[in-house]
């Protein structure tokens, strides 16, 4: 059993949602309004929050943000349920560390399917803690954190996706569609565009340590090169 945070302000899709995933054994917190949602976040805990954008006293953007900013809640993933279906709107909501996003209205047995799956991902986490070492970046695995000469360097929870997904196929090419399938988890229905867009701002926040994630032309991304001497890497 997972305990789920909708933070929906629409009370029949707050009881839909309700329902369903307590017939899945989830427990199920509610919060119709989003400083509701930050303290129950803070205060319970969830394994995963369900997040609409448009809330009536916080755009659901900003409670993303607050929970990325913030040491109790910056590991919590974050599922972005919304009408709002744009291509922007689901880069925009990625690029704020959202794991998921899924598009009103939305097939209920599917979004309990994509819960799953991230609590899955999250179970399997909790093995044995790892530390990787690669040149000038180290990694915490368990921790979700990221050093750069000595330097923590902070990123969202899908550049960390990101990032370890690269590093764990170091040498082996990894085209946009199967990083995709692999960080995103499933079929988000973006471009593989955001997958370069989430690139270019991993390297940038790695620094001189970013030239270890390295562009093959026409594929895809690959990480490797010389550990202890960062090459430049073509964009």
């Amino acid at each position: 059993m997972a305990r789920i945070l909708v933070i929906e302000d629409e009370p029949a899709l707050l009881k839909v949602l309700d329902y369903n995933f307590r017939q899945a054994g989830h427990e199920v917190l509610l919060a119709p309004r989003g400083e509701e949602g930050l303290r129950l976040a803070r205060e319970r805990r969830p394994d995963v929050i369900l997040l609409d954008l448009m809330l009536p006293d916080l755009q659901g953007t900003e409670v993303c943000l607050r929970l990325q900013q913030s040491e109790e809640t910056r590991d919590m993933p974050v599922v972005i349920v919304s009408a709002r279906g744009d291509e922007v709107d689901r880069v925009v909501g990625f690029e704020l560390g959202a794991v998921d996003y899924v598009v009103k209205p939305f097939s209920v047995r599917e979004l309990l399917l994509r819960v799953q799956a991230i609590l899955r991902r999250a179970k399997a986490k909790t093995g044995e803690r790892r530390v990787l070492q690669f040149g000038r970046l180290r990694i915490d695995d368990e921790a979700h954190r990221v050093w750069v000469d000595g330097a923590e360097v902070e990123l969202t929870l899908l550049e960390f996706k990101l990032l370890v997904a690269l590093y764990e196929n170091r040498e082996r090419v990894q085209t946009r569609g199967a990083l995709l399938e692999g960080v995103w988890g499933m079929d988000v229905e973006i471009t593989t565009r955001t997958v370069d867009t989430h690139v270019k701002r991993l390297r940038d926040k790695l620094g001189p340590a970013g030239d270890y994630v390295q562009t093959v032309r026409g594929i895809g991304y690959r990480f490797g090169g010389d550990p202890d001497m960062p090459g430049s890497h073509p964009d």
